[in-house]
C-alpha cells in the first residue's frame, strides 16, 4: 500500500510541476497540445482506414477510407502548421465556452428557484466572460488560451491527486 501511495504521490508531483511549466510557458504547452491532436487524429484516420476492410460492404468501405483520409490530412496540417492548428484550436475553445456557457443560463432559469442555482448562472457568467475574452483577443489568445487552461487543469489536478494521497496514507498508517 505505502509503495501505491508514493508512485501516487510522484504523479502528482510530475502533474503540478507539468502545470507550473504550461502556465509558465503557455505558447510551448498550446503546441504540445497541438500535436497531441495531430498526431490523434492521425491514429484516428488509420483506425477507420482498417476498420473500412472489416466488412459491410463496398459504400461502407468507401466512406470509412474517405473518414480516415480526411482525419489523416487535418492531423498532418496540425503537425506541419502547428500555429495555425493551435489558432484553430483556440477558436473552436471559444465557440465551446460560449455555447456551454449560454446552457448554465438557460439551466439557471430552469432551475432558479432551487437552492444553490445562482452558481450556474455565476458559472454561466464567467464562462461567458472567458469565451468573449478568447474570441475577442483571436488569434492572439492563441498564444496564452489553450496552454493556461491546460495549465491550471494539469496543476489543479496535481494538487487533488496530492492531497487524495496524503489522506490514502494516512488512512494506511492508521490501518498498519
Amino acid at each position: 500500500m505505502a509503495n501505491a501511495t508514493g508512485w501516487f504521490r510522484a504523479m502528482a508531483v510530475v502533474l503540478i510541476i507539468l502545470g507550473i511549466v504550461s502556465i509558465v510557458e503557455p505558447m510551448v504547452a498550446g503546441l504540445a497540445v497541438t500535436a497531441l491532436v495531430g498526431w490523434a487524429l492521425i491514429l484516428g484516420g488509420l483506425a477507420h482506414v482498417i476498420q473500412a476492410f472489416d466488412g459491410g460492404g463496398i459504400g461502407r468501405a468507401v466512406w470509412q477510407v474517405v473518414l480516415g483520409v480526411i482525419y489523416v490530412m487535418g492531423g498532418g496540417y496540425f503537425l506541419t502548421h502547428p500555429l495555425l492548428g493551435l489558432g484553430t484550436l483556440t477558436l473552436l475553445l471559444a465557440g465551446i465556452l460560449l455555447a456551454e456557457a449560454v446552457l448554465r443560463i438557460i439551466a439557471y432559469f430552469q432551475l432558479r428557484g432551487l437552492a444553490g442555482s445562482s452558481w450556474l448562472l455565476a458559472n454561466g457568467l464567467v464562462t461567458i466572460l472567458l469565451g468573449c475574452m478568447i474570441w475577442v483577443q483571436w488569434p492572439s489568445s492563441s498564444v496564452w488560451a489553450i496552454g493556461t487552461l491546460v495549465g491550471v487543469n494539469l496543476l489543479m489536478a496535481g494538487i487533488a491527486r496530492l492531497m487524495v494521497g496524503t489522506v490514502v496514507g494516512r488512512l494506511a498508517t492508521k490501518g498498519a
